[in-house]
């Protein structure tokens, strides 16, 4: 197995595989590339409650277990992100004291209410897709289009706050080129799935991508780790919120 698919599938998932033998900013491009693919697959799976033999005498509830499952197969290592962002953002700190927050074990006011306030958005509006019968694709459509929104993060010109750890091995790995193709792949398979609202709700999950990463890069100076799972969260939230009103 090469080195970028180890790291793809160790960094964004809980899939036990060998670590890389070599983890560079070329590996780590190459596992950013990935992550859509990566993305499908854990939706395809995860997504199993939602078919409708399963999941059509309880939408509310199978929603929740595959948010659950979800969380689960990703180590909730994006939650985990998002909430240290939150905190990060909430203490009004400048901003190397606000990235020492981040990097904080423990959770905070912020970091809880961001992620009770996510995941209630993300199983009320994957449950009330679940009872217009169209939640499976509605999943993987989110879950892909958010991994999309982690490969923009990685290919804009918004650069690392910190010297070290996730963020400085993979800011400005990924060509722009690329990105956009991806964008466009997902949009065209989107639109077949779920025709105009697929192509809507991957361009909000980007919007969403674009919003997170103005003000990272206002605040910290630019994407750390956390903040690439902050993208992940809230940009598959507003592509769920999206198909949910369409």
């Amino acid at each position: 197995m090469p080195d970028w698919l180890r790291l793809a599938i160790g960094t964004l998932t809980r899939l036990p595989v060998p670590p890389p033998r070599t983890v560079n900013r070329r590996v780590a491009r190459w596992a950013m590339v990935a992550a859509p693919v990566v993305g499908a697959v854990l939706a395809l799976v995860c997504g199993l409650p939602l078919l409708p033999i399963v999941s059509a005498p309880a939408s509310l509830v199978t929603s929740t277990i595959a948010i659950a499952l979800l969380a689960w197969a990703t180590r909730a290592l994006h939650l985990d992100g998002l909430a240290d962002t939150a905190d990060a953002l909430g203490s009004g700190k400048p901003a190397q004291q606000a990235l020492a927050i981040a990097r904080k074990s423990d959770i905070g006011p912020f970091g809880v209410v961001a992620l009770v306030l996510t995941l209630l958005l993300q199983v009320f509006a994957l449950a009330t897709c679940v009872e217009q019968g169209r939640a499976y694709p509605t999943l993987l459509i989110a879950v892909t289009a958010s991994r999309v929104a982690l490969i923009w993060a990685c290919s804009t010109r918004v650069p690392s706050a910190r010297l070290d750890g996730l963020g400085a091995l993979v800011a400005g790995t990924v060509p722009r080129l690329v990105a956009g193709l991806w964008a466009l792949a997902v949009m065209a398979g989107a639109f077949m799935l779920l025709g105009a609202s697929g192509v809507l709700a991957v361009a909000a999950a980007l919007l969403a991508a674009v919003i997170t990463l103005s003000i990272a890069r206002r605040r910290f100076g630019g994407i750390t780790g956390d903040v690439l799972g902050a993208v992940i969260e809230l940009s598959a939230t507003a592509a769920l919120v999206v198909l949910s009103l369409a």
